[in-house]
Parts: C-alpha cells; structure tokens; sequence
C-alpha cells in the first residue's frame, strides 16, 4: 500500500503587495481571479478522500474556492517567524543583516526567536508521515513554504535544498509512498 499524497501552493493576495514573513492576508480579487483560471488543473485534486488545508486564510480560501472543503491542518501552518513576522526580507535585512546570514546559512538557527529552518521541515514531514497508510489520495492545499518543506522532508534533501525550490502560487506537486519512503512524482496537467 501507499499513499498519494497532492499539495496545492495557496493562491497570492495580490502580485502587487511584497511578500512577507508569516503573512496571513486574505485572498483579496486578484487571488480569486486566479484560483478561477487555474480551477480546470486543479478541481480534480478535490476527488481525494481526505482533503486538507493550513490554517492560513490564503489556503483556507484556496480549498474553498477549488471545492475541496478542507479540513484544517495545524501542523500544515507556515514556519514561526517570531519578531520577523509581518516584515518583508528586505525590511528584515536592513534592521539585522547578521540574523538574516546566520538564519539563511544555517538550517539550526533560529535569530527571530521563531522556529529553525530544520524544525520547521521536522513539522511539516512529522505531518506527512503520520497520514493514515492505505491505497487511496490525499490533497493538502499550504503556503508555497509548507510545500517546499515537505519536497525537502519527502525527498531526504539536505535542509539548504529548501532555497533552491521554488513554489509557485497554485502550482500542484504529488508525492507517493509511505513515512520514511517517499518518491516525487511530477505530472503532466491536461489544457
């Protein structure tokens, strides 16, 4: 037996705003716009038997907008940020560059007073192995930073491989398996 386990990266507030640290905006028209022009590749997720979301209010909205009707997933929640939270990286560089060096180079550390890089993958990969185990789809719907950290969990990658993925809002990734034995598998999405 294994599991099929899609995520979904939850659609952007607004290309306009910058990105912040633990952001939890609404899905303002833009996002929506662009859950609806992605729906086509994505609304067939929504026919796993246990569907899930982070508690952020992009992946909330997300799930919804795609019909999936997720259930909330705590330890799907992006990584805690502690006194960077709400600040962009340039912001967070200008105030403590060193902190920004030191939590860039080593997956350990943790300057903001939040989670280390490390336990945030712990998170979310202690998540993943612990999803029930038999034949049968699952699809979790996160922030684009949950998402890379599962790849980065799933595929046993050192922890500094997590900054060379790139998750894009609404893209879709599937991994299979078991805890422990997880494969990538890319797919081709119809037009």
């Amino acid at each position: 037996m294994s599991v099929r386990v899609s995520l979904v990266a939850a659609a952007r507030s607004s290309a306009l705003l910058a990105e912040r640290f633990d952001d939890d905006r609404p899905l303002d028209h833009a996002g929506l716009h662009a859950i609806q022009l992605a729906a086509h590749t994505l609304v067939r997720l929504g026919a796993a038997e246990l569907r899930y979301c982070s508690p952020a209010p992009r992946s909330r909205a997300t799930g919804d907008a795609l019909g999936f009707a997720p259930l909330l997933q705590p330890a799907l929640r992006d990584c805690d940020m502690g006194r960077w939270r709400g600040m962009t990286l340039a912001e967070v560089a200008a105030r403590e560059p060193a902190g920004v060096d030191t939590w860039l180079a080593d997956p350990r550390s943790a300057p903001h007073g939040g989670e280390s890089l490390l336990t945030f993958i712990s998170r979310v990969g202690g998540w993943l192995d612990t999803r029930p185990v038999r034949e049968g789809a699952l699809v979790a719907v996160a922030e684009p930073a949950v998402v890379r950290a599962v790849l980065v969990y799933a595929i046993q990658a050192p922890p500094w491989t997590y900054w060379n993925i790139d998750v894009r809002p609404l893209s879709a990734v599937t991994i299979t398996g078991l805890p422990g034995r997880w494969s990538l598998s890319l797919e081709a999405f119809p037009h």
